[in-house]
C-alpha cells in the first residue's frame, strides 16, 4: 500500500541502526505508531516478538494480519460450505479468495456513497470507485461479516480476509494514493477488476500483541525492549487521509459529509499533528515509557524541533542520532514541492534503569 510517511524504503537504514546501537540479539520490538506496519513486518522477520499498535482502525487490521496472524489458516468453519476438506491446510486461504470473487456485486454503502453509480443525482456525486469494484467491495465485506458473525471463521481469518480486502481496494481506487479527494475520470487502474489476491501470511513460533489504540495510553501499559516511534511529522491527519479504508474496514455505516463524504474522526485525532501540543506528547510518552531503547523517526520538517527532540532523549537516557536522506513522498505527480529529497533522522535513547 502505498502510504504516507512509510518506512519501507527506509528498513535497511533503521535496521543497521538499530543493529548498531542495540546489537543483532532479536528480543521485544514495539511499533507503537505502526501505519500499514512496515517496521514491525520486518523486524517480526528478523525473529523479533512484535508489538504494534495504531489508533486506525484500517491500520490495525493490516497489523493484525501482517504481524498477529503466525500460523496456517484453516478455515475449517468453512470446509463443508466452499468444500474444503479435502484441500491442503495451506491451499485454503486462496480457495476462500477465489470463491468471493466470484460473488454478484451489491449495492451497498460503498457504492452508494462513493460510486458514480451510486451517488449519481445526491448533493455529492463521487468517484472514488468503479460503480463494478464498489459494488464488488460491498458484496466481499458483507460476506465476511457474515461468516465472523455466524461463528464460519475465526478472528485470525476474519483480519486475514479484512487486510486481504484493503489491499485489493486501495489498488483500484481513483485517487492519487491518498483519500482526500477523487479523480475526475477513472484511471486505468481504477478501470480493472477488484480482486481478491492472497495476501503473504509470515509464518512464526512468536506471539505478538497488536493494539488499536491511543499511543500516549497505551506506553503505559507495556514494555519492550525495543521502542520505535513514527509519530506524524506535520499537521496532517491520517484519519482524513485514509478515511475510505477505516470505513471499509469497519464497515459501520457513518454518517459521512462533504464532497470526500468524509467520516467523524474527532475521536482520532492526533495530538502529534498540533505545534501546541506536539512537545508536551512526546516528553509524556518518553517519560512513560518501560524500555531499553528507544528510537524515534523524525524528518527535518517535523513540527518537533531537533533541540527539542534531543532535549527529552537527554533527560531519559543517553542521546544519540542517525540520519538519511531519501526521495520525498508525492502524493500528486504535478505537485510543486521545494525538494525531492528530506533527511530522515533516526534518534535514539539508551535509557537509564
Amino acid at each position: 500500500m502505498n502510504y504516507i510517511g512509510s518506512k519501507k524504503s527506509l528498513l535497511s537504514f533503521l535496521d543497521e541502526s538499530i543493529n548498531a546501537v542495540v546489537g543483532k540479539t532479536a528480543g521485544s520490538f514495539c511499533d507503537i505508531f505502526a501505519g500499514t506496519g512496515a517496521v514491525g513486518t520486518y523486524f517480526k522477520r528478523r525473529g523479533y516478538q512484535i508489538i504494534a499498535n495504531d489508533i486506525q482502525y484500517y491500520a490495525y487490521v493490516l497489523n493484525r494480519h501482517y504481524i498477529g496472524n503466525h500460523k496456517l489458516l484453516p478455515f475449517d468453519g468453512l470446509a463443508d460450505e466452499l468444500s474444503l476438506s479435502n484441500m491442503a491446510i495451506e491451499n485454503r486461504s486462496a480457495a476462500v479468495c477465489f470463491f468471493l470473487e466470484r460473488l454478484e456485486g451489491t449495492s451497498g454503502f460503498i457504492y452508494k456513497n462513493y460510486a458514480l453509480g451510486g451517488s449519481v443525482g445526491t448533493e455529492f456525486e463521487r468517484m472514488y470507485f468503479s460503480d463494478e469494484n464498489a459494488k464488488k467491495c460491498d458484496a466481499f465485506r458483507m460476506k465476511i461479516d457474515e461468516w465472523k458473525n455466524g461463528g464460519k471463521i475465526t478472528d485470525d481469518e476474519y483480519f486475514f480476509l479484512l487486510a486481504t480486502l484493503l489491499e485489493a481496494i486501495d489498488k483500484t481506487a481513483n485517487t492519487a494514493s491518498v483519500y482526500g479527494a477523487f479523480l475526475k475520470k477513472l484511471k486505468n487502474s481504477a478501470k480493472t477488476a477488484l480482486t481478491m489476491q492472497p495476501i503473504e501470511l509470515i509464518l512464526n513460533d512468536k506471539e505478538h500483541s497488536i493494539y488499536n489504540q491511543d499511543a500516549n495510553k497505551l506506553i503505559r501499559k507495556i514494555k519492550a525492549d525495543i521502542l520505535y516511534m513514527d509519530p506524524p511529522y506535520n499537521e496532517r491527519q491520517y484519519c482524513a487521509n485514509y478515511h475510505l479504508l477505516e470505513t471499509i474496514a469497519k464497515y459501520d455505516n457513518p454518517v459521512i459529509s462533504g464532497k470526500t463524504g468524509l467520516r467523524n474522526y474527532k475521536e482520532q485525532k492526533s495530538q502529534y499533528c498540533s505545534k501546541s501540543s506536539v512537545k508536551e506528547a512526546f516528553k509524556d510518552i518518553v517519560e512513560n515509557a518501560n524500555m531499553k531503547y528507544i528510537f524515534l523517526s523524525y524528518n527535518n520538517e517535523g513540527l518537533l524541533s531537533l533541540d527539542d527532540i534531543r532535549e527529552i532523549f537527554s533527560q531519559k537516557g543517553e542521546y544519540g542520532c542517525f540520519k538519511q536522506e531519501y526521495n520525498r513522498f508525492k502524493a500528486d505527480a504535478n505537485r510543486q514541492y521545494q525538494a525531492n529529497k528530506t533527511t530522515e533522522y533516526l534518534h535514539y535513547c539508551i535509557c537509564k534503569n
